[in-house]
């Protein structure tokens, strides 16, 4: 582990505040190269703000890493981003970042949370397998990313969607609400989820209904009722908080038939808003699948090309045409967000 300061020439307090955990991490930064110094993890539904979980990580960091006093702090989370604030989407708080930087006189930038992935998906290598899962297109192709667009979408306890694009010398990622596009069916069952969380929701659902883990809650409840289950684990699931819902389908896919269709529901609806993305941002950079959902159930997205066959498919030829050159690929590196973070931190420094 570096253990002096020099060997930085920026040290960053960057954060990802999720709906179910606040990540906080001390990173350096020497050239282009970021370095992970210490990260610590917080539930976000057991903190009353931000400011606590802040306090506490800045007086154990002092105490352990004393040569690493950050110089900037860049937070990240889900929702728009407005005068330097976050009414986040999936958390019972907000994130302030005039307070944060009066409270710890740190410059402080608050960035959505796909941004913050966005400005991380730059730094990583397609051709590291511990950072990226590069996913086979139906003919066995993996086109290779080139000059353009890169789009990032992450489902996780929501839906996210980021792009990041280079102007002339500048590399600039920006937000986008992508996860809330009108959930885009393929068939008589998903026509039939949708006439059901349209039902729920009082409106045409969003993509963030079936594509998030609380969108695999949402199928499971959807199919037990549509198939008539009546006895089995799937009743025993939705006895579950609703929030353990998701975890729960997935680690059961491989044996029960339900939760196995719920997932590749799942699976196919990120498909269909990935292609969707495809031909809306054209990114000859790729498209990386980010947050959790996707990393840790990586089969599911690449057996029997379920994900890729339903990916590849358009009523119109020149669309499958771009989207059998997209290159798509499976972000594994969990602290994509925090090293996102202290590269626009760097970026605006």
């Amino acid at each position: 582990m570096v253990t002096t300061r020099t060997n930085y020439d920026l040290v960053v307090l960057a954060g990802d505040i999720g709906g179910t955990n606040v990540n906080l991490a001390l990173i350096g930064k020497k050239g282009g190269t970021f370095t992970l110094i210490a990260d610590r993890h917080y539930k976000t539904k057991e903190e009353k703000s931000l400011i606590e979980p802040l306090e506490r990580f800045l007086l154990e960091m002092r105490r352990d890493y004393p040569a690493f006093s950050p110089e900037a702090c860049c937070i990240s989370g889900a929702g728009p981003v407005d005068a330097g604030k976050i009414v986040l989407t999936n958390a019972p708080w907000n994130i302030d970042g005039p307070a944060i930087e009066s409270k710890f006189g740190l410059p402080t930038k608050v960035i959505n949370d796909f941004t913050a992935v966005s400005y991380g998906v730059i730094l990583l290598d397609p051709h590291n397998p511990d950072q990226l899962r590069r996913l086979a297109h139906t003919d066995g192709s993996q086109p290779e990313p080139r000059p353009g667009v890169r789009v990032v979408i992450g489902a996780g306890t929501g839906l996210g969607l980021g792009y990041v694009v280079r102007i002339h010398d500048r590399v600039e990622a920006f937000p986008s609400e992508g996860g809330h596009v009108t959930l885009p069916v393929y068939d008589e069952t998903s026509r039939s989820l949708q006439a059901w969380l349209e039902e729920k929701f009082g409106f045409v659902p969003g993509a963030e209904a079936a594509v998030s883990g609380t969108g695999i809650a949402n199928i499971l409840e959807f199919l037990v009722a549509h198939r008539g289950v009546k006895v089995g684990l799937p009743l025993d699931i939705l006895a579950h908080p609703f929030e353990e819902r998701p975890v729960l389908v997935a680690t059961n896919a491989g044996a029960d038939p339900i939760c196995a269709e719920a997932m590749d529901i799942f699976v196919k609806f990120y498909a269909r808003v990935a292609a969707d993305a495809a031909a809306t941002f054209l990114p000859s950079g790729g498209i990386f699948l980010a947050g959790g959902i996707a990393a840790k159930n990586e089969a599911r997205f690449t057996e029997g090309d379920r994900f890729m066959a339903m990916f590849e498919k358009s009523y119109r030829e020149h669309v499958r045409k771009i989207l059998i050159t997209t290159p798509v690929m499976i972000v594994r590196d969990y602290s994509i967000s925090l090293y996102g973070a202290a590269n626009a931190a760097a970026l605006s420094a």
